[in-house]
C-alpha cells in the first residue's frame, strides 16, 4: 500500500526539522478519512517540489505530526509543459484536468474558445476555476506529485495567442493536420505550450491566428480524440518525443 499523501502550508516545511505538522482539512482528511494512526508512514509536500517522509506521531482530528525521518525534492519537468485547455462540460472538466495532472502538466490555461459550449462568466466562472483548481490539487495528491500544477485564471484567445508567440515550443493539437505529432522537434530544456480545442473544434480564425503567432500544427493519431482526453494523451506524447531527443543528444 502506498504512503498516504497530505500537503502542507509552504512556510511549514520550509522550517521542518525534526517534525512537521498537519492542521486544518489535511489533519481532518488524515486522522478522520483515512485513519491514519501512530506509526504509519506518510508523504508531506508543500506544492512546489518540496516533501518530507516518516511516521506519523500524533494524530489527531485537528493536528496531525509527522516525524522526519527523509526529505524529498521534485526536479523540475524536462519540458515545462503548459497546456491551453478549451472549456469542456463539467464532468468532462474534471476529467481533462484530473489527466492532465496525473501525467505532469506544469500548467493549466483555461481557454474561452469560439466553439466552447461552457462560458464562464461572473460567479459562475470564478467556482468554475476554483472547481479546476480543487480537482487539480487532488489529483496531483493521488499521483504523489510534490508539485501542484498552476491553474491560471480564464484566457481569451488574443492571450492564448500571446502565450504561444513566447513559446520556445507552440503547438496546435489539431484533426486537420498533415504533420503527425512523432515529426515535431520537442527541445527537452525549453518550455511548451499546447493548445486543445473544444469538442466542435478550432475555429478557423482562431486557428490562422495561432499560426500567425508562430504556431505548429499536429496530427496526436489516426482518431480524433475527446478534449477531456487529449491533453492528457498530447502532454505523454510530447514528454517521450524530448525524452527521445534528449536521449538521443547524450
Amino acid at each position: 500500500m502506498s504512503d498516504g499523501f497530505f500537503l502542507a502550508p509552504v512556510e511549514a516545511l520550509a522550517a521542518a526539522e525534526e517534525t512537521v505538522t498537519l492542521t486544518g482539512a489535511e489533519a481532518h482528511h488524515a486522522a478522520v478519512v483515512r485513519r491514519i494512526r501512530p506509526g504509519e508512514i506518510v508523504t508531506v509536500a508543500d506544492g512546489i517540489g518540496h516533501g518530507v517522509r516518516g511516521p506519523v506521531v500524533q494524530a489527531e482530528r485537528d493536528q496531525v505530526v509527522v516525524t522526519v525521518a527523509e526529505k524529498l525534492t521534485e526536479p523540475p519537468s524536462q519540458p515545462p509543459i503548459t497546456l491551453v485547455q478549451a472549456l469542456p462540460k463539467k464532468d468532462r472538466a474534471d476529467l481533462a484536468v484530473d489527466l492532465m495532472t496525473e501525467v505532469g502538466v506544469d500548467q493549466i490555461v483555461p481557454w474561452q474558445a469560439a466553439r466552447s459550449i461552457v462560458r464562464w462568466t461572473g460567479e459562475r466562472g470564478d467556482k468554475a476555476l476554483a472547481k479546476w483548481r480543487a480537482t487539480a490539487r487532488e489529483a496531483a495528491k493521488h499521483s504523489r506529485r510534490l508539485t501542484l500544477p498552476t491553474v491560471t485564471p480564464l484566457a481569451t484567445t488574443a492571450q492564448v495567442a500571446e502565450l504561444l508567440r513566447e513559446a520556445a515550443n507552440p503547438i496546435v493539437m489539431h484533426e486537420t493536420a498533415t504533420a503527425p505529432i512523432s515529426q515535431a522537434v520537442v527541445d527537452p530544456t525549453a518550455p511548451v505550450v499546447c493548445v486543445i480545442g473544444p469538442e466542435g473544434g478550432i475555429a478557423p480564425d482562431e486557428l490562422a491566428l495561432f499560426q500567425s503567432a508562430g504556431a505548429a500544427t499536429y496530427l496526436m493519431g489516426p482518431t480524433v480524440l475527446r478534449t477531456s482526453t487529449a491533453g492528457a494523451v498530447a502532454i505523454t506524447q510530447l514528454r517521450l518525443l524530448a525524452a527521445m531527443r534528449a536521449g538521443g543528444a547524450a
